[in-house]
């Protein structure tokens, strides 16, 4: 794969098709459909959130979201990977490591402290991935389903 057939992107609104694929693989489900459209438009409005999409030879390849907030146990703002998908032809090939690089040219222009990301804990492989991309694992995260 040539790297120059490789380009970041910020998502748009024709993106939705492609990404919600992307997100119904990573979870593994057929997620809403109309729910999820409306989630990414209000988001892409959205002045601390942050789509990025990566094309290979203008097809859609891989997606992150990123998300800012001011966090008082930081004094600061801090941005966190909420979803980060490669898709599985394109994996391999540095497209992840473009996308995490945007990432953190965005981070430094905003004034963001940390960049932070969980995954889930079925997804094993993804420590190695976000160890080699140079996060460090500091925390537990514990999630509270409510009815």
């Amino acid at each position: 794969m040539n790297k120059e057939s490789i380009n970041i992107r910020k998502a748009i609104p024709t993106d939705l098709e492609a990404i919600y694929g992307f997100i119904c693989t990573l979870e593994n489900e057929a997620l809403d459909k109309e729910r999820f459209a409306q989630i990414f438009e209000s988001n892409l409005l959205h002045n601390d959130i942050l789509y990025l999409v990566a094309e290979f030879d203008q097809k859609p390849a891989g997606f992150i979201s990123f998300h800012a907030q001011q966090l008082l146990h930081h004094c600061d703002f801090v941005g966190e990977i909420q979803e980060f998908f490669i898709a599985q032809e394109y994996r391999n090939k540095g497209i992840g490591h473009l996308l995490m690089d945007e990432v953190k040219v965005y981070a430094a222009a905003n004034n963001i402290r940390y960049i932070e990301v969980t995954t889930n804990k079925r997804r094993t492989e993804n420590v190695q991935v976000y160890e080699a991309l140079g996060f460090q694992l500091t925390h537990h995260k514990f999630t509270l389903p409510q009815p």
